[in-house]
């Protein structure tokens, strides 16, 4: 829906209505659309750092299990192949 600017000042709050209620509303001057009136969506929830802290266990000891390989990797040697069950 289009209106023009004269009826949107008196009328705002119907526009307003209309527009989140998901109707489309332009406001005009002379015919010419100038704005558009769009609801504010609420913004999506932050991410929280840690949210998960404490919900997963590693059984293994990484350090042992993969010590050459990251060791080797910052002596920028070749990853030695390693055999796992």
């Amino acid at each position: 829906m289009q209106v023009n600017l004269h009826d949107a000042k008196t009328h705002l709050s119907r526009y307003v209505d209309q527009a989140l209620a998901g109707e489309e509303v332009v406001i005009a001057r002379a015919g010419k659309p100038l704005v558009r009136l769009t609801p504010v969506m609420s913004s999506p929830p932050t991410r929280r750092l840690g949210f998960l802290a404490g919900t997963a266990r590693v059984e293994a000891d990484l350090k042992r299990d993969f010590e050459a390989e990251i060791n080797a990797m910052f002596e920028l040697d070749e990853v030695p192949p390693t055999e796992r069950p």
